[in-house]
């Protein structure tokens, strides 16, 4: 085996990502305070094409040097947009016909291994502050909430790894399946 070099992985120009088509989810960010966090989860929707991101409450906008130092450029390719107020982003949301699920752990949270992604649905999923997570008041206007199982001694996970989890389960049923089908 020999690893690829750049030029050799045929990969979209800003214009193209921004012209072809698009998983149907938005990743919002609640009060997420890293901006290495937020770079990451920029690079991560690039990867899967994912719709947009919404930046909420203190989650830092680009431009920023912190920002770019993860996201590499995602931050030019990926929409996003700014809401101060996160419950504004989910009403928005809901008001385009996305189904919008707070990815936390909740009392009657579906683990996501048992969540049946329906590619006819568009989706936006909630991705809460790395101390307090999602917003009580965010997931209390949620049509539900996803839980990613763990089996170790923490409770809880990076928000960019969330993000990366979660977004490659979709794209699992979005992308790849469409691409083995074809």
């Amino acid at each position: 085996m020999r690893k690829l070099m750049v030029t050799e992985m045929r990969r979209k120009s800003v214009n193209e990502f921004k012209e072809s088509y698009k998983m149907p989810l938005v990743v919002v960010l609640d009060h997420v305070r890293s901006l290495y966090n937020v770079g990451s989860v920029f690079r991560t929707s690039d990867a899967f094409i994912v719709q947009g991101i919404c930046l909420c409450g203190i989650t830092a906008q680009p431009p920023h040097p912190e920002i770019h130092k993860t996201a590499l450029g995602a931050e030019d390719s990926v929409e996003w947009k700014y809401f101060k107020n996160t419950l504004d982003a989910v009403n928005w949301l809901k008001q385009l016909g996305y189904t919008v699920l707070a990815i936390e752990q909740c009392e009657g949270s579906i683990m996501l291994q048992n969540f049946k992604w329906d590619i006819n649905k568009k989706y936006a999923v909630v991705l809460g502050n790395e101390v307090k997570g999602v917003q009580q008041q965010v997931i209390d206007n949620c049509e539900g909430c996803i839980e990613i199982p763990q089996f170790g001694t923490k409770h809880s996970m990076n928000v960019s790894v969330t993000a990366g989890i979660i977004i490659w389960s979709i794209a699992d049923r979005f992308l790849l399946k469409e691409q083995h089908a074809q």
